[in-house]
């Protein structure tokens, strides 16, 4: 078996400086590192992951914990985050918080406090003082996306803005029915991110002169068929049907789409709808929608991150930076018909 001392001897070089050239730890001449890289490639040698381990105490792992899977919000995150951990040869471990507080208590109090990840991302999650404390008294680097975390580095999300953005692109277009479909009371935890978007979508109607109407707010569950539902109850009456809506997320604005194509109505003639992430089928379904850019959101916080774990980096100067978002106008708006 070809090990470092077999690439130290056709490189023309010392153990260490294979090491450096390889892990990209010290610095190496880029001639050397070329050498170096060439007689690995020549051996066919590859690096010890447990040895690397062993000399640097360090796994190389990042812990990745997110609420939830079922999600494509979280799971373009995720893809992100991956994405730009394997650019800087880090592998990702990921915990799925989906099984509740017991789950949760669990991947705090053991998982992540074993030796068997660098650092930890938290993915709109609120973490408690306790669990930051613990992570950060086992020297663990954190870095939090979607809210502020008190004593972490956080990508944040205004999610009272984003809301407000979308509502105020409907009432620029001459609407004043504007209905809300918003997450249940079941998704108001981590950062209160439903009661956030609803605050934005009726700060922006009294700056506009309109009081919100309270039936025209309809709870989901962030799906498709969540939204198919709460539209067909806003749209179904006759005598109370907005001329438009704000989802709070593009899946149920998909579903709101589709369910006024169910009822006979035209999107955008008879009601304009509105998305928040920008999904993936957001362009096919022409849907008008808030970006929030969920890949750049996981590279954001990865390159944050390395400023912790790269040796010759300082951390993070800021404890808060506020995430990108920019509204997309597509086929799915229109001035509201006379």
């Amino acid at each position: 078996m070809v090990g470092i001392d077999d690439v130290a001897r056709l490189a023309g070089v010392s153990t260490a400086t294979v090491s450096r050239a390889l892990s990209g730890r010290g610095y190496v001449s880029d001639a050397t590192r070329v050498k170096v890289a060439q007689a690995a490639h020549d051996l066919d040698y590859v690096v010890s992951s447990n040895a690397s381990s062993l000399a640097s105490g360090r796994t190389r792992n990042v812990g990745v914990v997110v609420p939830s899977l079922n999600h494509w919000f979280f799971a373009s995150v995720i893809e992100g985050a991956e994405r730009a951990l394997l650019r800087h040869g880090y592998d990702l471990t990921l915990y799925n918080l989906t099984g509740g507080g017991e789950e949760r208590k669990s991947v705090f109090d053991h998982f992540l406090l074993r030796q068997r990840v660098d650092a930890v991302i938290a993915i709109g999650l609120e973490l408690t003082e306790a669990e930051v404390s613990s992570l950060h008294a086992m020297g663990k680097p954190l870095i939090g996306v979607g809210g502020a975390i008190a004593g972490v580095f956080s990508l944040t999300m205004d999610d009272v803005a984003v809301t407000r953005l979308a509502t105020e692109h409907l009432l620029s277009l001459g609407h004043t029915r504007i209905a809300h479909i918003g997450g249940g009371a079941e998704f108001d935890l981590d950062f209160h991110l439903p009661s956030n978007r609803r605050i934005g979508y009726e700060a922006a109607l009294r700056d506009a002169g309109v009081e919100p109407d309270p039936a025209l707010y309809r709870p989901a569950d962030f799906t498709l068929p969540g939204g198919y539902e709460a539209a067909k109850q806003l749209l179904g009456n006759p005598h109370n049907r907005p001329t438009a809506i704000v989802a709070s997320s593009d899946e149920m604005a998909i579903g709101s789409i589709l369910a006024a194509r169910d009822l006979g109505l035209h999107v955008p003639h008879d009601v304009s709808i509105v998305g928040i992430d920008d999904h993936d089928l957001a362009a096919f379904f022409g849907l008008t929608t808030v970006a929030q850019f969920p890949l750049r959101q996981g590279e954001q916080a990865v390159e944050a991150l390395m400023e912790y774990l790269e040796p010759g980096k300082d951390e993070p100067a800021s404890a808060g930076v506020p995430l990108p978002y920019e509204l997309i106008v597509r086929s799915s708006t229109a001035r509201p018909s006379p």
